[in-house]
């Protein structure tokens, strides 16, 4: 708790609405308020804990009037455990939320869409395939703890599963608990990466030092027992390396484009696997790229988009930073068969107008950038003849302040809406479509 709000009283309010993070923010005089785990209408007592820059994060004593659309967090951590921040409200009250606070965003453009899409829903439980889990030997609790981060503070929940991690990551907890509190390294393992592919559950161990030989037979017994892969990172992402060689590539499939697209354990992938297709699915149609028309995917990554893509249109260019993304999408064409897809690395967030890619004609773009958003290419897009843009993103606001760029450059602002790509989260993903008149 911050200096100063721990002898604060607990306050009375009722709550007006959620912010974009989804904390209710409270009608109390003086200095705001923003409680964790409310809802608009309801009446609460809440403690002041964190401060924050003109408001305070709190934490809710006592319901007293609660919303027709709270429901019983199905997870006995929410609350303490910060994976979650929406358990408490109904899936469909959830998504709605989600799309009104992407309105807020663009209306603060002074922008509106020809029409607004229907909210895109998927797998509410066991659906995130990527995560990053904590790691702590804890003197005071005489073991080792494997989570999320806590609400309220930087510590690692105690925990001993998880509703929303996909595979049987959510049941291993409390065994990767044990497991680590054997090692002799226990208290130089830092943090688990996930990774659940189709054919595989994937976990890297960030370590300190080197393992003994004890810790890695430990590791290959947990690893056969519980149908697990461990990878070892002892530096940064270059130094990822299997506990036992030998493994078929991890690897995602999407049926209804008769893919197969393989991935390391370190690659960024789409959380959701379910929504992911359908929101490559929702893109394309928006999209409607011709038989004959050429397509320019910019932050194509592994080729998640471009090489649906290819199958509905004449040649896809793809165009991203990472050059081991850049060889991992090389790869997958050629193991699906695709032949009119080719992928080049540039760095997106300082474009060149001597690149290669700059010379060619794309009717269709695709744009998929990470949360900071695509600002820096948006000018280029009128010079390579973008007719039909697809924008998806991780973070509506740099969305909403991207569309304004291209409704100045005289796109039409044709169509946009949310996808729940991180339900009982305030995460969303927005998809939006541009168009020259």
């Amino acid at each position: 708790m911050s200096r100063g709000l721990a002898s604060r009283p607990v306050q009375t309010a009722n709550i007006m609405r959620l912010d974009h993070k989804g904390r209710g923010e409270a009608d109390v005089p003086g200095r705001a308020a923003r409680v964790h785990h409310t809802l608009p209408g309801e009446q609460v007592t809440f403690k002041r804990r964190r401060r924050r820059r003109g408001f305070d994060e709190a934490e809710i004593v006592e319901l007293l009037r609660p919303s027709a659309h709270r429901v019983e967090p199905r997870c006995p951590h929410f609350g303490n455990c910060g994976g979650c921040s929406m358990q408490h409200i109904d899936p469909g009250q959830q998504i709605a939320l989600k799309q009104g606070w992407y309105r807020e965003m663009l209306a603060g453009y002074e922008l509106e869409p020809e029409r607004w899409l229907e909210p895109l829903s998927g797998p509410q439980w066991a659906y995130r395939r990527r995560a990053r889990l904590g790691v702590k030997k804890v003197a005071g609790k005489g073991r080792v703890l494997v989570g999320f981060r806590e609400v309220f503070k930087s510590f690692v929940a105690d925990m001993d599963g998880c509703e929303i991690l996909s595979g049987n990551v959510g049941q291993l907890i409390a065994p990767l608990c044990q497991l680590i509190d054997g090692l002799s390294i226990c208290e130089r393992i830092p943090q688990i990466e996930v990774a659940v592919a189709d054919n595989a559950t994937a976990l890297v161990l960030r370590v300190l030092d080197t393992p003994t030989a004890d810790d890695l037979e430990a590791l290959r017994q947990f690893a056969g027992c519980h149908q697990v892969r461990f990878y070892l990172q002892e530096g940064g992402l270059d130094s990822v390396q299997p506990l036992i060689e030998g493994q078929d590539a991890l690897c995602y499939r999407l049926p209804a484009f008769d893919l197969e697209l393989e991935f390391s354990p370190v690659d960024f992938i789409q959380v959701n696997g379910a929504l992911n297709e359908k929101m490559i699915e929702l893109a394309i149609e928006l999209l409607a790229p011709r038989d004959d028309e050429q397509v320019l995917d910019l932050f194509c990554g592994l080729g998640n988009f471009s090489l649906a893509l290819a199958r509905r249109c004449a040649g896809v260019t793809g165009i991203e930073g990472d050059m081991g993304l850049v060889e991992r999408a090389h790869g997958n064409a050629i193991r699906n068969n695709i032949d009119n897809a080719e992928f080049l690395p540039a760095d997106l967030f300082f474009p060149s107008a001597e690149e290669p890619w700059m010379t060619g004609r794309y009717p269709c773009v695709v744009l998929d950038p990470p949360r900071s958003g695509a600002s820096q290419v948006i000018p280029f897009l009128p010079s390579v003849g973008a007719q039909r843009i697809v924008y998806v993103s991780c973070n509506p606001a740099s969305l909403a302040r991207d569309a304004a760029s291209l409704v100045e450059l005289g796109y039409d602002f044709k169509a946009t809406g949310v996808m729940d790509m991180f339900p009982h989260t305030s995460h969303a993903e927005a998809i939006a479509l541009f168009a020259r008149p």
